[in-house]
């Protein structure tokens, strides 16, 4: 008889971890057809878009990015609003949390280690401190020590400072099999890896920030209003186009879905008081 599956873990067991050591990894979230599709599509993506690494360290010399990835194409909508991820993250944030960015992320063979960093160390806010940023990697492909898997250092959310650049610190690979998705507190040092292998590691950089911080990149310019009409609204309010607690980014008092996609009109901070 075969044995039961075992239950997965709730957002709450999530937070937990995410609060103790910094990150926490959700299985299951996707299957291996779907990332398939993903891969084809960046692959195509990266051809007609001519795509190639950047000249730095950073991004990664042998490391391809293809960046504002809402706009390239409806295969990508269903990631920021994922039912097993969103949860856990607006648990970091709140509700009124943000898109920062979506982007691609296929480490080649050869590719050195990627200097360690926090998402939100250009925030000049006094460390630890609340949330402004919480980040989150999907596994297209196997996520391993050799390929490049993802390095983090547990509990350096909690520290008073950030990294020295290019300094090397003790860290660990946070493998992971495709359908995957690591989720980290944008305060946690990490870094990708470096791939030993002759095959590209693909991930998908899925970034969201606090509804009162900008976002990295400018979701409102970066996409076309005919492609934010077709979102389902909660798509459209993760890319900026509601306001946090009804009033910040408002226009005359309107949301910017209200004023510039026709949706229903929703009242302001000010008309609740």
């Amino acid at each position: 008889m075969e044995s039961a599956r075992p239950a997965a873990d709730t957002p709450e067991q999530h937070l937990r971890r995410i609060e103790d050591q910094g990150f926490t990894v959700v299985p299951d979230v996707f299957d291996r057809s779907w990332a398939a599709q993903l891969i084809q599509e960046l692959e195509r993506l990266e051809v007609d878009l001519g795509i190639t690494p950047a000249s730095n360290t950073f991004e990664g010399r042998s490391t391809v990015r293809i960046y504002n990835l809402l706009a390239r194409g409806d295969a990508f909508r269903r990631i920021p609003v994922d039912p097993s991820v969103l949860p856990v993250v607006e648990g970091v944030l709140d509700e009124g949390c943000l898109i920062s960015s979506l982007s691609s992320i296929a480490i080649g063979p050869g590719e050195s280690p990627q200097p360690l960093h926090a998402d939100d160390q250009v925030i000049p806010l006094e460390r630890p401190h609340v949330a402004t940023v919480c980040n989150t990697m999907w596994a297209l492909t196997d996520f391993t020590e050799e390929n490049g898997a993802t390095r983090v250092v547990p509990g350096s959310h909690r520290w008073d400072h950030a990294p020295d650049y290019g300094r090397d610190h003790d860290s660990v690979a946070a493998e992971m099999p495709i359908g995957s998705v690591l989720i980290w507190h944008g305060s946690l040092w990490h870094g990708g890896g470096a791939n030993r292998t002759d095959e590209r590691r693909y991930g998908l950089a899925m970034n969201y920030c606090a509804g009162w911080i900008r976002q990295q990149e400018n979701q409102q310019l970066g996409i076309p209003l005919d492609v934010v009409r077709g979102f389902e609204p909660r798509l459209a309010e993760l890319c900026g186009f509601g306001t946090y607690r009804h009033l910040i980014g408002h226009i005359d008092k309107q949301t910017p879905a209200q004023r510039l996609l026709g949706a229903e009109g929703r009242a302001s901070l000010f008309d609740l008081t």
